[in-house]
């Protein structure tokens, strides 16, 4: 599809809606997205049928939500910070997964105006007409990425690591420290007493 197609595509003003804005790592979540439930042949997830693995937090992990229908709250959503664009997707129906990440010669999407209109957006000195100049380079770069073949963008390889392990559900203990309920495998011991991630991190600091 060009990227016109897919602008206009319904599934693809999900994602728009739900990030808020177009940019090209909308646009990369999107198509690595497609093209691991396209390689997995599976539907959106209702529950856990899918499972998504990322290894960034950047704006294409919105559009992963979206296609995949993975999220925090059902347990197939997974985050590991490796920094990387980088995306694994599991079928618990097949036990196929896929690991799908960009190319080092993709690293580019925007050149090195667009950068520096980013940094003066982000640090608030850009002008009127320097925000016109980066939402118009922000598009023509979203638009080229949705302009390209999956096979060009990202590495598309099988994996056979094993499965996540299914969303637990357990009963909540309070902390011995601030009271408030934990679920149980989250408590850590400390001198006989079970203690909150939270609480232990403060105790530390």
């Amino acid at each position: 599809m060009s990227a016109e197609s897919i602008l206009a595509s319904d599934l693809f003003k999900k994602c728009l809606d739900f990030h808020g804005h177009l940019c090209p790592g909308l646009s990369l979540g999107y198509q690595a997205a497609m093209a691991g439930m396209d390689w997995l042949t599976a539907c959106r997830a209702e529950d856990e049928e899918v499972v998504a693995i990322v290894e960034t937090d950047a704006c294409g992990c919105d559009a992963i939500h979206v296609v995949t229908g993975c999220t925090f709250g059902k347990g197939n959503f997974v985050y590991r910070d490796y920094g990387k664009t980088a995306f694994t997707f599991f079928s618990r129906q097949t036990g196929k997964g896929v690991r799908i990440a960009r190319k080092a010669e993709k690293q580019d999407v925007i050149d090195p105006e667009h950068r520096a209109l980013l940094a003066k957006i982000k640090q608030g000195t850009a002008t009127d007409e320097e925000r016109g100049q980066f939402r118009a380079k922000h598009e023509k770069a979203s638009k080229r990425v949705l302009d390209m073949r999956p096979d060009e963008l990202f590495s598309i390889n099988e994996i056979t690591v094993p499965i996540p392990e299914m969303a637990r559900i357990e009963p909540s203990i309070n902390c011995t420290q601030c009271g408030e309920p934990t679920m149980s495998s989250k408590l850590e011991d400390s001198d006989g007493l079970k203690i909150c991630r939270g609480c232990l991190v403060y105790t530390v600091q």
